[in-house]
């Protein structure tokens, strides 16, 4: 309970810089009814109906059998680091850094203190960290900033994947070699109980109707049904199966959203500010998105910066690759700083360094790799 409540208040501060934002920008800009155009309803309906969802798999464990089913066939220090990491990085995909990473990082500290790997613990948990924010950069469902750009922008599914493909595919090649970093990796695993991971699998019913539901959620993404329909089917099934799950979404990101909306929609109609924001930003997105990713983190920088460039490629991969760096240039990655710090509190500051030096060693290759691409 004490790690949700640390969770809402660290949340909370973005919140509050979002609507602060909101409110300052309303003294130049009249509020009436044209603020409701600034905001995305499809971005949050789909976000909203995929959170749901996921939450709903998530509460039937899910992720935590396919991960065990995988755990089988480990043997060694390496095939365990290989799995735990590329887990997140391809579960990330589809379930979002975050929920990846919630899942995965308190599975792999159980695992790795039940084989008694303590000294693989922080670089395999670094590497989930960077593999879950790199990893979810190929789909739009990935992260929350793909899906807004994603809606925004009105690219095909087809087009956005083949965007970010070289970059995935260099961040998993890079993942793969790091993992030859990790202490005796070729040493067998023993004294493993599976048994303690989990012992409740959750409703095959469950399971299959939240997988539909979760195909409904990818057509939706790619417009092949209008996405109120689809937020209307998640509310009704939902609410008739486990009507307390739809308190489970993230509603501070989504009023966070709206507060950064209502923002940069605001700065939008002043035309100095617009101006000046839109020469600031023209040809130097890639730097001020990753820049300013390192400060606010990502999701935000997306928000306050889409709105005053039309080069949104850039943009994209900028707010993804701005992932890495600090601590807070993602969201996610507070969430695996803080199962491990929980656990291991005397090692705090071996982890932020082992972590600082993972991600600038992953921004500079893929800066690099941008410039040369380009």
């Amino acid at each position: 309970m004490n790690g949700i409540k640390k969770r809402v208040i660290k949340v909370d501060k973005v919140l509050v810089i979002a609507w602060i934002l909101a409110i300052i920008s309303a003294f130049f800009v009249r509020p009436d009814m044209t603020y409701i155009s600034y905001i995305d309803f499809r971005s949050l309906g789909i976000l909203w109906g995929l959170m749901v969802i996921i939450q709903g798999l998530k509460e039937n464990s899910v992720f935590e059998k396919i991960a065990i089913a995988l755990l089988k066939r480990v043997k060694n220090g390496f095939q365990l680091g290989i799995v735990l990491v590329f887990m997140c990085f391809f579960g990330s995909m589809l379930i979002t850094n975050d929920v990846a990473l919630i899942t995965f990082v308190p599975l792999a500290i159980m695992i790795m203190s039940s084989c008694k790997r303590e000294d693989m613990m922080i670089p395999v948990i670094v590497l989930q960290t960077v593999a879950a924010n790199l990893g979810s950069m190929l789909t739009p469902i990935g992260n929350p900033q793909n899906l807004y750009l994603y809606g925004l922008t009105g690219m095909k599914l087809s087009e956005f994947i083949l965007t970010m493909l070289p970059y995935s595919l260099l961040s998993a090649v890079l993942l793969f070699a790091c993992l030859y970093t990790v202490p005796s990796r070729k040493e067998n695993l023993v004294n493993a109980k599976e048994g303690s991971i989990t012992s409740n699998f959750g409703s095959m019913t469950q399971i299959i109707i939240y997988t539909a539901l979760f195909v409904v959620a990818l057509l939706a993404v790619v417009r092949a049904i209008p996405w109120f329909i689809f937020a209307i089917i998640v509310f009704i099934v939902v609410a008739g199966m486990d009507f307390k799950i739809l308190f489970r979404a993230d509603y501070i990101l989504l009023l966070t959203f709206i507060g950064f909306f209502i923002f940069t929609g605001n700065m939008g109609k002043i035309d100095y500010i617009s101006d000046f924001l839109g020469h600031t930003l023209s040809g130097r997105e890639f730097p001020i998105a990753i820049g300013l990713s390192q400060v606010i983190s990502n999701v935000p920088a997306t928000l306050m910066l889409s709105g005053f460039t039309k080069d949104y490629e850039s943009l994209l991969i900028a707010v993804n690759v701005g992932g890495l760096g600090t601590l807070i240039a993602s969201m996610a990655s507070l969430i695996s700083f803080k199962a491990y710090t929980k656990e291991y509190s005397g090692n705090t500051l071996k982890y932020v360094g082992v972590f600082t030096a993972a991600n600038v060693f992953f921004l500079i290759c893929l800066v690099a790799f941008r410039f040369f691409m380009a």
